[in-house]
């Protein structure tokens, strides 16, 4: 559809229309154009309105010129009676039952502009439906402390000012609130204060993941048209990213895990290492899951499911249940999760424990690091990156256009993949 409106231009956030009259009708009006402000900025109003101006204009004109040629036709002699005929004509025009005053529009009755308390709610229901648990966890705690501070302001008070204020106050809370129940769902005040007893603080990392959170609020707004633009968009974010990668484990490390046999550990454990799962794929895993493909063996088929959708659609694949895996499956159900009882924060805490149990206390080694590992293997035995990508659930890095190579390759076969994971071995 067109933006243009005939006879009708935008002029800031408002239409206008224009449309000049005969040059005859002009002077019996004794006005050149019929100008009117539509009085609004919608596109769909305003072509309804110049419509009906269109309308009114026609009449105008038509019924200007039929009281001309009825009044000429009356009067002998016109010709030098110009004066008298115009001032007649007008005075007939005024008294005729057609109402010669276009339709006036009543300005719009403002919009009340909401509050961010009140807008941050609405947003955060919507999220809530649309994010899984975990992602939706972090935009909540991000938005509610902004609205912690500013939450009475209207939308359209916020400035800049308010923006670089939020971020000098992030950059000063401590990585330990919400460790503890007292310092959950606290206001960002309270928060800046209560992180004055300790010199640690939230990483750059993090308080990037805050700001953009409240940003993408704020460009949402702009998108439901209560605000114009994001009065945050100039304020440059000044931390300094720097990477924090996992640790890889070690050769003994990981033999020491696996000579735990930790009951509620070491089946997930294993899965991660010989097959490069993310904690939550793994967890989430049903009985259904694992197929038999054949002289291939058996492959677990990665798929999204009631208890835990997957990260990306590259997630979604079939990997091969590597041979050592075989008797710990047959220990697991055999209808249903394989582990009912299980969450990720339940593997990643219990982890932490194992691991400061066992003296291995380098940073950067976490229960996600077990996906590392089976990466590195896979590239020290030789294994081409895009294979491991299409076994890990990555996208494919072979080309630099990887939607063609994505669109043109059936990606490897069973028998390709089985013998990628058959080469794994665990320390011994």
């Amino acid at each position: 559809m067109s933006t243009q409106i005939r006879y009708a231009y935008l002029k800031g956030h408002t239409w206008l229309y224009r449309r000049n009259y005969p040059k005859e009708v002009a002077v019996i009006l004794g006005t050149q154009a019929l100008k009117r402000s539509l009085k609004t900025g919608d596109h769909n109003k305003a072509r309804v309105r110049a419509a009906e101006l269109n309308a009114h204009y026609e009449a105008t004109v038509s019924r200007v010129r039929s009281k001309t040629q009825e009044v000429l036709l009356g009067v002998p002699d016109w010709e030098n009676r110009s004066r008298d005929i115009l001032e007649r004509l007008r005075s007939i025009l005024a008294h005729s039952d057609g109402d010669l005053k276009p339709k006036s529009y009543s300005k719009p009755k403002q919009e009340k502009i909401p509050t961010v308390a009140e807008s941050t709610r609405v947003y955060l229901i919507k999220r809530r439906q649309q994010l899984r648990p975990g992602g939706f966890k972090s935009v909540r705690y991000s938005i509610e402390l902004f609205s912690s501070r500013f939450g009475d302001r209207s939308l359209k008070s916020l400035t800049r000012e308010d923006g670089r204020a939020f971020l000098e106050a992030i950059s000063q809370l401590s990585p330990h609130l919400g460790k503890s129940p007292d310092t959950r769902h606290r206001s960002l005040d309270w928060s800046v204060e209560w992180s004055k007893v300790s010199d640690l603080r939230i990483t750059a990392r993090t308080q990037r993941r805050i700001w953009a959170q409240v940003n993408h609020w704020l460009d949402w707004i702009v998108y439901e048209g209560l605000l114009d633009a994001n009065p945050f968009k100039t304020v440059r974010f000044e931390g300094k990213i720097r990477p924090n990668p996992y640790e890889v484990p070690s050769d003994d490390e990981v033999r020491g895990l696996l000579a735990r046999r930790d009951k509620m550990l070491h089946p997930v454990l294993m899965i991660c290492l010989l097959s490069g799962m993310r904690a939550g794929e793994a967890i989430g895993l049903e009985a259904e899951d694992v197929v038999l493909k054949g002289k291939a063996g058996l492959f677990f088929h990665v798929r999204p499911n009631q208890r835990r959708l997957l990260k990306t659609e590259a997630a979604e694949r079939e990997v091969p249940v590597h041979r050592a895996l075989e008797p710990a499956l047959a220990e697991l159900p055999k209808q249903g999760p394989l582990f009912p009882r299980l969450t990720v924060n339940d593997v990643t805490k219990r982890f932490a424990v194992l691991r400061e149990k066992l003296g291995f206390d380098r940073p950067g080694l976490v229960f996600h690091s077990t996906r590392k590992w089976f990466v590195t293997q896979c590239e020290r035995t030789g294994v081409p990156e895009h294979f491991t990508a299409s076994l890990v659930g990555h996208q494919s890095a072979r080309s630099e256009n990887g939607l063609t190579y994505g669109i043109y390759s059936a990606g490897i076969s069973d028998e390709q993949k089985r013998d990628i994971v058959d080469q794994i071995r665990l320390p011994t």
